[in-house]
């Protein structure tokens, strides 16, 4: 008998033991996963204002935003989230989460940002897989390469020009890499065709 209740005692004991143990990791995993999202949410604000002048909009980016439809020249086959920035109740600028497809070693995901007048105010690579010390140098953090689209447009320079130095562009490529700078710079270039083509429909919104 003094066994059995031994034996009880030690289940009562486990079971609570289990049921405290699987609550504790419930909370835990709801408080990191909290945590997780507001870095993220952080993260994408810095990277924001990174990209888009403050004085040209006023709304808050992470809420005003739209999924486009799919189209080739944006890389997502799910379609493309936007980002619309307003200035009292304007648009003001798009900010694009692109896809240059065809990087070295896949896909790189971009935020081009792009004025009312088709010029771009920023961009950035926020995910890739590239070669440590070659393709990675397409990241602010590696290089700053990526800024040299700031300011540029359709027009400057013109079409013809957006390719890399080695296929007759007005871009760098590194030093034994160009396949990621010309994936992205192409990434680029035909978010700024996407907007140049529906542009009355972007400003509209």
């Amino acid at each position: 008998m003094e066994l059995l209740n031994s034996i009880r005692r030690n289940s009562l004991g486990l079971a609570i033991f289990a049921v405290l143990t699987a609550g504790l990791i419930a909370v835990t995993q709801q408080l990191t996963k909290q945590t997780i999202q507001n870095n993220i949410l952080s993260a994408q604000i810095a990277a924001f204002n990174d990209i888009l002048p403050a004085d040209i909009y006023d709304n808050d980016l992470t809420e005003d935003t739209l999924i486009l439809e799919a189209d080739p020249l944006l890389g997502n086959e799910a379609g493309t989230k936007i980002h619309i920035a307003r200035k009292n109740g304007s648009v003001s600028g798009i900010i694009f989460e692109t896809i240059a497809p065809s990087g070295y070693n896949g896909n790189l995901d971009l935020l081009v940002a792009i004025d009312k007048h088709g010029v771009v105010t920023g961009s950035r690579v926020i995910s890739h897989k590239e070669t440590p010390g070659l393709g990675d140098k397409v990241d602010l953090k590696k290089s700053d390469w990526i800024l040299s689209f700031t300011n540029t447009s359709l027009q400057q320079p013109p079409l013809k020009a957006w390719g890399v130095k080695k296929d007759g562009g007005e871009f760098d490529q590194f030093t034994g890499a160009t396949i990621t700078p010309r994936a992205v710079v192409r990434a680029v270039k035909n978010t700024l065709l996407y907007f140049d083509q529906h542009k009355s429909t972007l400003l509209a919104y």
